[in-house]
């Protein structure tokens, strides 16, 4: 049948049928004050989703293109940084970071696991010149589902040195609690196909006081992703270059939508979510690939033990239309992974797990009894 297809990925994400018609209005001017009213309604709809009194300024891009933005912004030639490593998009940020000719030091952790705060309180606390100028870190790693420690590595990137702390929040701002303010983030990335509910198109720039200091001296070359003209017309509701218009109309519906459930209610649906499947893997003894505290609110990766995970992922999609994500680089074939973000409700979470089970009974690899996992998911759900 067509026209079915459930996204259970990272990203994009489900898009509310509400938000689509939004962006499917015919377009508007981007210097007419009709459109400079709808970017400063959603200029504080964002500074509330952030948590934060700064600025947001509105990229059209991808998320990596706030997070490079926000590298280039804040940083010159030569400057020292720690960049954590522990899965695709912590590897992302380093080669970015080396492009840029940045003198990168590198806190590596095995993939599946969560960085080690420690690492980088030791590595601060050592630079007894103050030299480190930023700390590169991926909140929600979405290539393992883990979730790294940021507060506590944002305290000690404030307690050790003068270093800013960048964050890529690609995959947990709208999912979980990331208070710019109160954790003194100094620039929080973020893109539009993930919590915003939306398709890509859009990407998002938090900066701090401290990171509009260090855009003074910072000489990395820079032009589209300059974020000094983003600001100044961002404080006259309007954009530098042509933004795009139509996702502008779906962001303010889905922030609407976002305010209406309220964010600590977004944040226990995640929570909730991820405690779902979880317990329904455990109930049908697939393993998880990262340890259950560690697991991120926005997706579930598995590493199946006795079937390939693109066979299993390929057999979810062919008999239930539900794309799920595969593992990547060395993890192909190794783990799926079950996006639980954004758009999601509980119907679709018991729905995908039953799906995995059909495929397991359709394969004769069930290895309890069929219904066990949407039992455990259902218990937590309730």
């Amino acid at each position: 049948m067509q026209d079915k297809l459930t996204l259970m990925i990272p990203g994009p994400t489900p898009v509310p049928e509400t938000v689509l018609k939004e962006i499917g209005r015919h377009p508007i001017g981007h210097r007419s004050s009709e459109f400079q009213n709808l970017v400063q309604r959603t200029t504080e709809q964002l500074k509330w989703l952030h948590q934060t009194t700064n600025e947001v300024l509105v990229l059209t891009g991808s998320g990596t293109a706030a997070m490079e933005a926000g590298i280039i912004n804040t940083l010159s030639k030569g400057d020292k940084v720690l960049c954590g490593e522990n899965g695709k998009f912590g590897e992302r940020w380093v080669k970015v970071a080396k492009a840029y000719g940045l003198d990168v030091k590198v806190i590596k952790e095995e993939w599946g696991k969560p960085l080690d705060p420690t690492k980088f309180k030791n590595e601060l606390e050592n630079d007894k010149k103050k030299e480190i100028r930023a700390v590169i870190i991926t909140h929600s790693e979405t290539s393992t589902g883990v979730i790294n420690d940021l507060k506590t590595i944002s305290e000690y990137v404030h307690r050790y040195g003068n270093a800013l702390i960048i964050v890529d929040c690609v995959t947990s701002l709208g999912a979980c609690n990331v208070p710019m303010d109160e954790w003194e983030l100094d620039v929080v990335a973020s893109g539009s196909q993930k919590g915003y509910m939306i398709p890509p198109g859009l990407s998002f720039v938090a900066m701090s006081k401290r990171a509009w200091k260090a855009y003074e001296r910072s000489d990395l070359p820079k032009f589209y992703l300059d974020l000094g003209p983003y600001k100044s017309t961002s404080l006259k509701n309007s954009n530098p270059f042509t933004p795009a218009v139509n996702l502008y109309f779906g962001l303010e519906k889905s922030l609407n939508m976002m305010q209406e459930e309220g964010l600590a209610n977004i944040f226990n649906r995640h929570s909730r979510h991820r405690s779902a499947i979880q317990a329904a893997m455990h109930a049908i003894k697939l393993p998880l690939f990262a340890a259950e505290e560690h697991g991120s609110p926005s997706i579930t990766a598995i590493e199946p033990q006795f079937i390939n995970a693109e066979e299993l992922r390929k057999t979810v999609l062919n008999r239930y239309d539900i794309l799920l994500a595969g593992g990547q680089d060395h993890l192909k074939g190794k783990v799926f992974r079950i996006g639980h973000l954004g758009f999601v409700n509980d119907r679709d979470i018991l729905t995908v797990i039953a799906a995995i089970e059909g495929t397991l009974d359709a394969l004769r690899l069930h290895k309890t009894n069929p219904g066990a996992g949407m039992a455990a998911a259902a218990r937590i759900l309730a």
